[in-house]
């Protein structure tokens, strides 16, 4: 039951971090905080579908898919910082 609920409020946070970046995006229009949040965006979607890796279909190995959504993140993550670094 913890690791459940661990597991879902990971996702929740990381989904209210890219809302709120999103929101600051809307206000500012600073790319940065667009890149970030479309990485939080990623790693929201990361965190859910662990969820449902582990608990919901733990018959079916989702890994590979998780692990491409981090690099995805952290990828999208890279580029946003190196272009706005310049």
């Amino acid at each position: 039951m913890i690791p459940q609920a661990v597991y879902v409020l990971c996702a929740l946070t990381s989904f209210t971090c890219a809302w709120l970046l999103l929101r600051g995006y809307g206000r500012t229009r600073s790319r940065l905080l667009l890149w970030s949040s479309l990485s939080f965006v990623a790693f929201a979607l990361n965190n859910a579908l662990l969820f449902v890796d582990l608990v919901v279909v733990p018959e079916i190995d989702l890994s590979l898919v998780r692990a491409s959504l981090s690099l995805l993140a952290v990828v999208i993550l890279v580029i946003g910082l190196v272009w706005d670094g310049e």
